[in-house]
């Protein structure tokens, strides 16, 4: 089944955080979304370990990544 109109439709989380931490830096994630695994020791690992758990800070996430997609092409 595919989904021509989601944008996210075959990236992977652990892809988007690495693109986005490329491009912005940890600080920066952190400060636009204040949750932890950005601001104290922030790895992808954890990142996506809390953001499987956490469906608030993934979609947040998930925006991000769409305003970067949509700044960058």
């Amino acid at each position: 089944m595919t989904q021509p109109n989601n944008p996210l439709h075959g990236i992977k989380l652990e892809q988007i955080v690495t693109d986005l931490q490329a491009h912005y830096g940890w600080e920066y994630m952190g400060h636009q979304i204040n949750i932890r695994c950005f601001n104290q020791d922030p790895s992808v690992k954890s990142s996506l370990k809390f953001l499987r758990r956490t469906p608030w800070a993934r979609t947040k996430v998930e925006e991000m990544y769409l305003n970067f997609l949509k700044n960058n092409t």
